[in-house]
């Protein structure tokens, strides 16, 4: 109990906020709540008369019209109050939700990617769906069912009092019963449902990634597999649904057998004492009405502890989000850079990923200025990484990475972020038409700035060929284009932006060398006027390049112009060789 107590006091306090700013909209839907409520009792009290007048016939037809307008009167406030209820607090729910999710929204937004490492997206779709019902439904229904039955259960047992205070005690004895079976069960109500969320997770993810990745499934005929596995999925998760059943199947119908266990015990006991003149037809009538709105607390109870459970678990799950901080912390109060960006210098730089027990950056000392500057090595050997912690994407220690003269932690860190275009490999692109990628960092940018950009990366031509241009929309993730078409649109969306420090990781790996060439040829004024940090393993994109760092397991092994390092650094001289006899063999081919 004391558990339940806790878990409710929790989720509470989340939802403190809401009810405060809705707290006038809640207080006139419970008020319409007790109204209905109210006139609702009334009836029995007016059918008791109705009824003893004709058994002691002293009733006249115009008396009995006037009770029935009385119903009638009722009946049509009763649906009035109703629709007050139902829209005010049914509205506070939807209301609810929908701040939740924004909340949701804007707070994962703010999260860094070791959050989105532990928690993939099939957990979060989960959370922003099923849970987010679940909080709705217990926020509406079951907080007007559990108001309704708390207020319409003590009203009614005390009009049952005031008809007859033996029968009623009699009539509510079996409920002590209902209270603790639904204590018991609620716990395990809890477990199960926290199960079968988190089991609708993993078919989520599962689902999605399989979307995302169906060309990939379809060249390795990989459909009948991942129908099984899916299947596997789905049964699993019917199963926990199925055990949670097993407990929600118990209450309400458990709630409903005590309900007519109380309405039997009525019905006899009231019975012989209408017989015996201890109460009146017109009491025992209005004491059954008096127990059939009793009846629908006493049910409600399974119900209600049901949706709380749902709720509360749900509420529980969020709360985990919510209180999730990025690793990255957030320092306010920080000035930004005065000046553009001259250059970036790397003192000893160290990196390891969170949880990572070894650095895979070490020791990195190096300083970019404008121009093109290349970083090369093998796979593996960090640069991707560098590329990441320059971007501010991770924690770094002090006093390691400098902006001018400006240690970066003592730069707010939208502010460093603002200063970077960055261009990843895999060239990350939206369901939206290409104008809107291309533009999406500047999304007021006119078309001639969008076609300008597209013409330096040489995708102007390809777009227009497109039966829609512009405005063709390229599916999740580009799937309808090319690796480097993707490419060269993440390179003119970082274009676009215009900012004073560019890296590219690789982001022309997907393009043909002459490609490649032409777009560098048409972007070499920018990259020039710019921090332009170049990553590739394609060593002819280098030969504009002002300095050169070879990278080795972390370390920066070798450095210095494209010459230097073809006299000096046998890995770069091997690899370099290589490529421009394969481009030639290519070309000799393709003559």
């Amino acid at each position: 109990m004391r558990e339940h107590f806790r878990r409710a006091a929790a989720a509470f306090h989340l939802m403190r906020p809401y009810i405060g700013l809705y707290k006038k909209r809640l207080l006139l839907g419970f008020v319409c709540l007790v109204f209905v409520d109210l006139l609702q009792l009334i009836v029995p009290r007016i059918t008791k008369r109705a009824f003893d007048g004709l058994a002691g016939h002293s009733i006249d037809g115009p008396t009995l019209a006037r009770f029935g307008l009385y119903l009638v009167a009722l009946a049509i406030g009763v649906a009035f109050f109703r629709f007050g209820w139902r829209y005010l607090v049914l509205g506070f729910s939807r209301l609810f939700e929908r701040d939740l999710r924004q909340k949701l929204f804007s707070h994962l937004l703010l999260l860094d990617r070791t959050f989105f490492h532990k928690n993939p997206p099939g957990t979060i779709m989960a959370l922003s769906s099923n849970d987010l019902a679940s909080v709705q439904l217990a926020c509406g229904m079951g907080l007007i069912a559990a108001a309704d039955a708390l207020f319409m259960g003590i009203a009614t047992l005390c009009f049952m009092i005031y008809i007859h205070p033996h029968l009623t005690l009699l009539a509510v004895l079996p409920m002590p019963v209902l209270a603790t079976l639904t204590t018991f069960l609620s716990a395990r109500l809890h477990t199960r449902y926290r199960l079968v969320q988190e089991q609708f997770e993993k078919l989520t993810e599962f689902s999605r990634t399989s979307l995302s990745t169906i060309r990939l499934l379809k060249a390795y005929t990989q459909e009948l597999p991942q129908t099984t596995r899916f299947g596997e999925l789905g049964k699993t998760y019917i199963d926990q649904n199925m055990r949670l059943a097993y407990v929600q199947g118990v209450l309400w119908p458990f709630s409903g057998l005590i309900a007519n266990i109380c309405l039997l015990i009525v019905v006899y006991v009231g019975g012989r004492l209408v017989i015996g003149g201890s109460i009146t037809i017109g009491d025992f009538v209005a004491f059954m009405s008096y127990l059939a709105m009793l009846t629908w607390p006493m049910m409600a109870i399974g119900w209600v502890a049901n949706l709380f459970q749902r709720g509360i678990t749900s509420l529980e799950r969020l709360q985990r989000i919510y209180q999730s901080q990025p690793v990255l912390e957030q320092i306010e109060n920080l000035l930004p850079l005065s000046g553009q960006p001259e250059r970036i210098t790397l003192n000893h730089l160290n990196f390891s990923y969170p949880g990572s027990d070894s650095d895979t950056i070490t020791g990195i000392e190096a300083e970019f200025g404008k121009g093109i500057t290349g970083i090369t090595g093998r796979t593996g050997c960090g640069k991707s990484t560098l590329a990441h912690v320059l971007t501010r994407m991770y924690p770094i220690a002090p006093d390691t990475y400098y902006i001018n003269d400006r240690d970066v932690g003592s730069l707010p860190i939208d502010a460093v972020r603002s200063l970077i275009a960055y261009v990843p490999q895999d060239g990350l692109l939206f369901s939206d038409t290409i104008a809107a990628n291309l533009a999406f960092g500047m999304p007021e940018t006119d078309m001639k700035e969008i076609e300008k950009v597209a013409r330096l990366v040489m995708l102007h031509d390809e777009i227009a060929a497109m039966p829609d241009g512009y405005r063709s929309v390229i599916g999740e993730r580009g799937v309808q284009l090319s690796g480097g078409q993707r490419q060269r649109i993440a390179l003119g969306r970082a274009l676009l932006l215009n900012r004073p420090i560019l890296i590219i990781d690789d982001g022309l790996s997907a393009v043909d060398a002459g490609t490649e060439h032409a777009i560098l040829e048409n972007c070499l004024p920018l990259f020039k006027e710019r921090i332009c940090i170049f990553i590739s393993h394609r060593l002819t994109a280098f030969t504009e390049a002002y300095q050169i760092f070879v990278m080795e397991k972390g370390r920066i092994a070798d450095h210095g112009s494209h010459a230097e390092l073809m006299a000096s650094n046998l890995f770069y001289r091997t690899i370099y060789q290589h490529q421009i006899s394969g481009s030639a063999a290519g070309e000799k081919t393709d003559a």
